[in-house]
């Protein structure tokens, strides 16, 4: 006999999808997916725009100069140290709570989701099924497709809930693994997004007081959050550039 998890064959185009959906539905639900889950899944589409955008990353391959040029650096930066005052008392009490700085926190704020102006508008549920049928990296997205479908069943997701290209949610982009794993509150507001990211780099080894710049003890944190070594350095950069920044 054929077990499910043998039967959710990946693909390169959209052709096995709906196959792949009544596959990997049978799969879920012997993990315990509930219905609100295997629902949520069997409303998913084949995304096309995640497909392009997963075949297209770029930018990563930049200069370091090049790549904080194409991300607007300086006027995160700029933007980033006026936040820093008019949110001084969240930033506060993250740092008492997870002792990460306002810095990186505003660095990656900014550089995620334009500090929430840019949420992404592709369906995330619809992207993350699309990632974890595509034979790309049908691993590292099938995780992800589980998380949230365990996150639909907890009434924190849902089929329409909107995301970016590769399905990230909330003002720091967070995949639902790690939504999962380290969310607290809102992440569609800056308290819940700024304190969750500061709970997932605590989480990664942050250690109060320490630097982060690269070769520092808080680096390895910001490398846990970006396998890029241009994005990392970008924001341990405009991070500094924040923190020790004149209005």
């Amino acid at each position: 006999m054929v077990r499910a998890a043998e039967a959710a064959q990946c693909g390169t185009g959209p052709g096995g999808f709906e196959a792949w959906k009544s596959a990997f539905a049978d799969e879920a639900k012997a993990k315990g997916i509930g219905s609100a889950g295997v629902s949520a899944l069997m409303e998913t589409h084949y995304n096309y725009p995640t497909i392009a955008a997963d075949r297209g990353l770029k930018s990563f391959r930049l200069s370091l100069p090049a790549f904080m040029a194409k991300r607007g650096a300086s006027i995160i930066a700029a933007r980033g140290r006026k936040l820093k005052q008019s949110h001084a008392d969240l930033f506060a009490s993250i740092e008492n709570q997870y002792g990460v700085p306002a810095g990186p926190l505003i660095a990656i704020w900014g550089m995620e989701s334009g500090f929430g102006t840019q949420h992404g508008n592709q369906q995330s549920l619809s992207a993350i099924a699309t990632l974890a049928y595509d034979c790309r990296r049908p691993e590292l997205f099938t995780d992800q497709l589980y998380a949230a479908l365990k996150l639909v069943d907890d009434g924190r997701m849902s089929a329409e809930t909107r995301g970016s290209m590769h399905g990230e949610i909330g003002q720091t982009q967070f995949l639902p693994k790690t939504m999962l794993q380290f969310g607290v509150g809102d992440l569609d507001t800056p308290s819940g997004a700024l304190n969750s990211t500061a709970n997932y780099l605590k989480a990664h080894g942050w250690k109060r007081g320490a630097g982060y710049q690269p070769g520092e003890p808080n680096f390895v944190a910001i490398q846990a959050w970006n396998a890029a070594t241009v994005y990392e350095q970008t924001i341990a950069i405009v991070g500094k550039e924040i923190d020790g920044g004149d209005d």
